[in-house]
């Protein structure tokens, strides 16, 4: 079925009337009840959004581990208040790499948590970092990775999958606080 023999918007005099085919749309929702909430509306490859879900899950499990190998050997005068930083960033990754296991699920497919290919899978690299400035550093290019392959996953999902889309969007929000924060520390530790 196609969006528009459900839903379809008929020209008038007055403008356009939405029209929506509810008979339609009922006897469409009993069928193939067993996909969820992916209906015959939804609009983009399930596999692929399945795959750039599951290389951004293990893209936000990198980014957990790699802050809280951070936090745990930061080490120096400045020490603690950029460990702090390091450990909340780390509580925000694994609520991102949750709520993508969850849209996995919800869109039939399974998440994938095996360690082995786990790097190989992430868009961001895990470095351990000498010291507590290039700790900051790594924690950075990391955020600006993210930020790009999310705006790139945000711009191929379109209207295809909104809510899909949506999480990529609040994820990338929080990312782009986490590159502001380590730039932040950075220009503070070099200036």
């Amino acid at each position: 079925m196609s969006k528009s023999s459900a839903v379809k918007a008929a020209s008038s005099h007055s403008g356009d009337a939405f029209v929506i085919d509810v008979e339609k749309i009922r006897a469409d929702a009993r069928q193939h009840m067993d996909e969820g909430p992916v209906t015959s509306t939804y609009g983009a490859d399930r596999e692929t959004v399945l795959k750039l879900l599951n290389d951004s899950l293990a893209t936000e499990i990198v980014c957990t581990l790699r802050y809280k190998r951070h936090y745990f050997m930061a080490k120096g005068i400045h020490s603690e208040a950029v460990a702090q930083e390091f450990l909340e960033h780390a509580h925000e990754e694994q609520e991102h790499a949750d709520t993508l296991a969850e849209r996995i699920v919800q869109l039939g497919g399974a998440p994938n948590f095996a360690p082995d290919g786990l790097a190989s899978r992430s868009h961001s690299e895990y470095s351990e970092g000498k010291d507590l400035i290039d700790m900051i550093r790594e924690n950075l290019i990391a955020e600006r990775i993210a930020i790009d392959t999310y705006r790139e996953i945000i711009r191929y999902l379109g209207d295809k999958d909104v809510t899909t889309r949506r999480i990529f969007e609040e994820i990338l929000a929080v990312e782009e606080e986490h590159a502001d924060d380590m730039a932040d520390l950075l220009e503070g530790r070099n200036g």
